[in-house]
C-alpha cells in the first residue's frame, strides 16, 4: 500500500487523523489513519503473552497499561521516522479487545479477582444452565457464563460487585469515564436483541430470577451500557490522555468511538457487515462470522450468536487454538536453520515451509495435527494436549508435515461451519485476516479447500483489527447520516486490492478425508487429556 506523503503529514498536523488500538492475544497494535481511512499511515505493536495463574489464563492490568504506552509510543516514533512530525491530537480513537471473559470491580474501581480472558474453560456448569434457561447457546467464554460461575461457586467477591466488562470496556473506561461497550463487543457479554441493539429484556429478567439474592444489583446494572457503531462514546479525559501518553504530548477532549471486540474488528477489516458475507480470523485463536439473513432453526453448541458493530446478526464459529501451535514447529524448524548455520528470518522460514505445503499430498497423506493447547468445546475437550499423529502406513514427510499442520488449523473450525451448511445458511464471500494468509495463496487456499467457499484477502487484512477500530473511530464523522455497510463499500474499501481463490476440487477433496481422520482422531485427544 502506498501512502502520500504531504497529505499525511497534514493530516497529522491538522489532527484529521483516527487512532485505532488493539489489545490482541500476543501483540497490542496502534494503528493510525488519516482523512483517506483506507491508507495506513503509521502503526505500533508491543509483544505480550497470558500467563496461566492458578489455573486461570490471564493478563496483569500493569502489563495492559505498560503494552498500551508501548504500542502508543510507537506509533508516534513511526509517525515521525515517515513524516518528521509527532501527532498530539487525533480526530478520534477506537479502541478494541479479545472479547469474552471477566474483568470486575468494586465500586472502588478496583479489580476484584484477577482477569479472567476468553481461554478459560472453567464455566462449563454456568455455561450449561444459562444455556437451558435462556434457550440460546452461551458459550464457556462468554462474560455472563463467568460472572454466573463465581455466583455458582459462591465467591467471596461476588456480593462487593459493582462493574463487570470486558478488556476492550476497561480501558475505554480508564480512558473516558464512560462504562460503555460496543454492541459487538457486548454481545459477547449476554445475548442481544438485535431489533433493540440491547441487551435481551426477557433473558435479563431470567437471570435475574435465577440469582436472586445472590448479586449485589440486577444484571442489567452489572453491565457496561450498550451502543452500536457511530454512537458518541464519550472523550478521552485528561487522565485517559495520561495513562495512554505518560509523556503528556497528547491531548483531553478526543471523541472515542465505543468500544468493540476483536470479531466486531475484524468484520469491518474484511468489510463483511451485511448479510451473507463472512470472515475468518485467525491469530491464537481462530473464528469465522457469518452475517446472518434469518435466525437459526434450533441451538447449537458449536455456534454463538453474536452481532456485527450495528446490531445486526452473526453466527460464529470461534475455536480456541489457532496458529500457537503451528508458530511453534515453524520456530523449531527456524531454531533448526541456525544449529545448521544457515540461519533465516522467522518469515523466510514460515514462506518456505507454507510454499513447502503446497507440494504435499491433498490429504496430508494420512498425518494428523491437532493443535489444541487450550481446552476446545467445538471438539468436546475441557483441555488442550497438542499432537501429531499418524499410522505406520502414512507418508511422512516435510510437505506432508506442513500441510497436515496448516489443516489442523483449521480442522476445528471446518466442524462448526459443517453446522452452518446443516442449516442451510447461505454464504457469497468469505474473507480471511491474519498473520498466517501473508504467505499468498498457501493457508487461503488451504481455507477455501476446508470451507468449500471462494476466500478472499485483501491488501489490508494484515493489519487486522487495529486498523479495523480505526476505521470505527472515522466512522464517527459520518453516521448517522450514511450506513456503516455503505460507509465501508463506499469510502473504505472501493479502491481495494482483493485477491479470491476459489476451492480447488482436490483441495475439498483432500480436506474432507483429513477432516474425517481427524473427527475420528479426536478420541486420542480426549484420551491425551485423561493420560497426560
Amino acid at each position: 500500500m502506498t501512502t502520500r506523503p504531504g497529505s499525511a503529514r497534514e493530516d497529522i498536523l491538522a489532527g484529521r487523523t483516527s487512532l485505532g488500538i488493539e489489545l490482541g492475544s500476543t501483540r497490542i497494535k496502534a494503528c493510525l489513519i488519516g482523512s483517506d481511512p483506507s491508507e495506513v499511515l503509521a502503526t505500533g505493536s508491543f509483544s505480550w503473552e497470558n500467563r496461566l495463574e492458578d489455573g486461570l489464563w490471564t493478563y496483569r492490568l500493569d502489563e495492559v497499561w505498560a503494552g498500551l504506552q508501548a504500542a502508543f509510543a510507537d506509533l508516534v516514533a513511526d509517525a515521525h521516522d515517515r513524516y518528521g512530525v509527532r501527532p498530539e491530537t487525533f480526530g478520534a480513537i477506537g479502541v478494541s479487545a479479545m472479547m469474552h471473559g471477566y474483568l470486575a470491580f468494586d465500586a472502588s474501581g478496583d479489580l476484584l479477582v484477577p482477569f479472567r480472558t476468553w481461554r478459560n474453560t472453567n464455566t462449563t456448569v454456568a455455561a450449561a444452565e444459562l444455556t437451558e434457561l435462556l434457550g440460546v447457546n452461551i458459550p464457556l467464554r462468554w462474560s455472563i457464563a463467568h460472572l454466573h460461575q463465581a455466583v455458582v461457586d459462591a465467591e467471596p467477591h461476588v456480593p462487593q460487585l459493582d462493574f463487570v466488562t470486558t478488556l476492550a470496556g476497561y480501558v475505554h473506561w480508564r480512558l473516558t469515564g464512560r462504562r460503555v461497550l460496543g454492541v459487538g463487543d457486548a454481545s459477547g457479554m449476554f445475548p442481544i436483541d438485535s431489533t433493540a441493539c440491547d441487551y435481551d429484556e426477557r433473558m435479563l429478567q431470567a437471570c435475574d430470577t435465577l440469582v436472586a439474592g445472590r448479586l449485589p444489583a440486577s444484571v442489567r446494572e452489572l453491565l457496561p451500557a450498550v451502543l452500536p457503531a457511530g454512537a458518541d462514546a464519550g472523550a478521552l479525559t485528561a487522565e485517559g490522555a495520561a495513562l495512554l501518553d505518560p509523556s503528556g504530548v497528547l491531548q483531553p477532549g478526543i471523541p472515542l468511538c465505543p468500544p468493540e471486540g476483536d470479531a466486531g474488528t475484524g468484520m469491518v477489516a474484511t468489510n463483511s457487515v451485511a448479510p451473507r458475507t463472512g470472515n475468518v480470523s485467525a491469530g491464537t485463536s481462530i473464528f469465522a462470522m457469518v452475517v446472518l439473513e434469518r435466525p437459526l432453526a434450533k441451538v447449537h453448541h458449536e455456534l454463538d450468536l453474536v452481532t456485527t458493530p450495528v446490531g445486526d446478526a452473526v453466527a460464529m464459529v470461534h475455536c480456541n487454538n489457532g496458529a500457537s501451535e503451528l508458530a511453534a514447529w515453524a520456530g523449531m524448524f527456524t531454531r533448526f536453520a541456525a544449529a545448521a548455520g544457515q540461519p533465516v528470518s522467522d518469515d523466510s522460514a514460515f514462506e518456505a515451509l507454507f510454499r513447502e505445503a503446497l507440494a504435499g499430498e491433498p490429504d496430508a497423506g494420512g498425518l494428523i495435527a491437532y493443535n489444541h493447547l487450550a481446552g476446545e468445546p467445538i471438539a468436546g475437550l475441557s483441555e488442550g494436549r497438542p499432537l501429531f499423529v499418524r499410522t505406520p502406513d502414512s507418508a511422512l514427510n516435510l510437505a506432508n508435515f506442513m500441510r497436515a499442520q496448516l489443516y489442523g488449523v483449521f480442522g476445528t473450525l471446518a466442524l462448526g461451519m459443517q453446522v452452518l451448511a446443516e442449516e442451510g445458511v447461505g454464504l457469497d464471500r468469505m474473507f480471511a485476516h491474519g498473520g498466517m494468509f501473508r504467505t499468498a495463496g498457501v493457508a487461503q487456499r488451504f481455507l477455501a479447500g476446508a470451507l468449500g467457499a471462494p476466500v478472499a484477502v485483501g491488501e489490508l487484512a494484515s493489519e487486522g483489527g487495529a486498523w479495523g477500530i480505526a476505521v470505527l473511530a472515522s466512522y464517527l464523522q459520518h453516521a448517522p447520516q450514511k450506513s456503516l455497510d455503505a460507509y465501508l463499500g463506499e469510502e473504505v474499501f472501493a479502491t481495494a486490492s482483493v485477491s479470491v481463490v476459489d476451492p480447488d476440487p482436490g483441495d475439498v477433496a483432500g480436506f474432507t478425508t483429513y477432516l474425517d481422520r481427524y473427527r475420528a482422531g479426536l478420541a486420542i485427544e480426549a484420551a491425551a487429556v485423561d493420560s497426560l
